[in-house]
């Protein structure tokens, strides 16, 4: 609880009219992606980097927890206040900076929506390839908080991949830049890249500055249908096998099929079907000599239908349906759990197939889909949150799944972060001598333990919020 001292204190740093402390006000920044709900004491929206450095300095004070948000939009509960207390949110912080074509970077406020950037910056002929599929919501700031992918990370890699520099407030109140504009710099350790991923506890970013690249001159799309998950999943393997390397190879398993295409009404295949979405981008001429190869690779393969978008028209509907299958699932099951695992490419088939005998052997629906180009596979046990037996059974195939995953050499998670909802998990992946090395870096940058408290892993620290 924040005393009332404290709430004065605040008030006075943002501005009346930029806290909320009514329950009804507070409601919307309880929850996230996950379905989980904690409610903080306070929200606060801050205007700059010295309102931020002077309410860390506050928090340590009073010790109370702060924790930052950008869109509230994470599958793992990272900008959950479970510990109470105030949560910062960046909406104010919504400004892009910079766009230098000459240097090919920008600089952006941490509340710009990634789609927004992805836009301005092709205006210009320059391309942010980072692709979440909540990039209509998701904000820069978290995707840098999460070190999120995307859809197009078999070929441009994730957010740490562009990210040159940061400005972030420390969680005792100091401001620091990290990293350089440059294409090169290896002055001291790289800060930047720690802070990449570290889920908002380490410090608030206020200011990232981005790598740009030109813009690919063209697109294809094609859609591929196959009759099961097992073809498809050697198709992947196959089309990697000859060095084509697709913008996005995306999965759709017939359960998420069957949602999106009820939910769209689009014109999809309709079976039990496996699908998967492709992309190319680049020279024209490299991109048809590729769609016909990947065209022949997937009738040897036994596809039932190859689709090339004949239009920008055609390829949108096929990626809204990607992008809207997340929100679709609940007509299968009101609850689900949400995993983000990745494995090697060559043990796709495998894990794809072991996932859905893990399925039929506890009598769940797991439908997955996500990012088959690297590997990356959303796996989604839905259940009845209200029904004891489901919530048992989904408990037993969630620990198969990320024992699987760990004995598959892959990892529980490739962009959703841990958060809370992996924390109990991470020591599967992490030993103990990892976990207690994180641990003392957490504690060298925030003594107090006041910044994100109760997010991806316990913290050995006298008079922290964490114990």
């Amino acid at each position: 609880m924040i005393p009332k001292s404290a709430l004065s204190k605040l008030t006075h740093i943002v501005g009346e009219k930029n806290i909320l402390i009514k329950t009804e006000d507070l409601l919307p920044y309880s929850h996230d992606g996950t379905q989980h709900q904690f409610m903080p004491d306070v929200v606060a929206f801050p205007k700059d980097a010295g309102e931020i450095s002077r309410i860390l300095q506050l928090a340590n004070r009073e010790r109370f927890p702060v924790v930052p948000r950008g869109a509230g939009s994470g599958m793992s509960g990272g900008a959950l206040a479970v510990r109470g207390g105030l949560v910062v949110a960046m909406d104010r912080f919504n400004r892009i900076l910079l766009i230098d074509e000459d240097n090919l970077i920008a600089k952006v406020e941490p509340g710009v929506i990634t789609g927004h950037l992805q836009e301005e910056v092709e205006k210009r002929g320059l391309f942010y390839p980072p692709d979440p599929a909540s990039l209509d919501v998701s904000t820069i700031g978290g995707n840098v908080a999460e070190c999120a992918g995307g859809l197009r990370a078999v070929k441009y890699g994730v957010t740490r991949d562009y990210v040159l520099a940061l400005k972030v407030v420390l969680p005792t109140g100091e401001i620091l830049t990290t990293g350089v504009q440059t294409a090169k710099g290896v002055v001291g350790y790289d800060l930047t890249r720690l802070m990449v991923g570290s889920e908002g506890t380490l410090a608030i970013i206020t200011e990232i500055t981005l790598r740009l690249i030109p813009k690919p001159a063209m697109k294809k799309t094609m859609l591929v249908v196959f009759p099961n998950i097992l073809s498809a999943a050697r198709c992947v393997s196959m089309i990697i096998k000859q060095k084509i390397v697709p913008t996005a190879i995306e999965f759709m398993d017939s359960l998420s099929v069957e949602c999106v295409r009820d939910q769209l009404n689009l014109d999809l295949p309709k079976g039990d079907v496996t699908l998967l979405l492709i992309e190319l981008d680049g020279d024209q001429v490299l991109i048809d000599r590729d769609v016909r190869k990947i065209e022949a690779l997937c009738q040897k393969m036994g596809t039932v239908e190859f689709r090339l978008a004949k239009n920008k028209g055609e390829a949108e509907d096929l990626w809204k349906a990607r992008r809207n299958l997340s929100p679709s699932l609940p007509q299968l099951r009101p609850h689900k759990i949400s995993q983000d695992a990745v494995v090697p490419r060559s043990c796709l088939a495998d894990f794809v197939t072991r996932l859905s005998d893990i399925g039929r052997k506890h009598d769940l629906h797991i439908p997955s889909f996500g990012h088959a180009g690297d590997g990356n596979i959303h796996v989604n046990i839905m259940f009845n949150r209200d029904d004891k037996y489901e919530v048992a059974k989904a408990d037993k195939a969630l620990k198969e799944i990320l024992k699987l995953v760990i004995d598959l050499k892959g990892t529980i998670s490739g962009e959703h972060g841990v958060g809370i909802s992996k924390k109990p998990y991470i020591g599967m992946e992490i030993p103990q001598i990892g976990l207690e090395l994180m641990s003392r870096i957490k504690s060298a940058f925030d003594p107090n333990g006041i910044l994100n408290p109760g997010k991806i892993f316990d913290v050995n620290q006298r008079n922290s919020l964490l114990q």
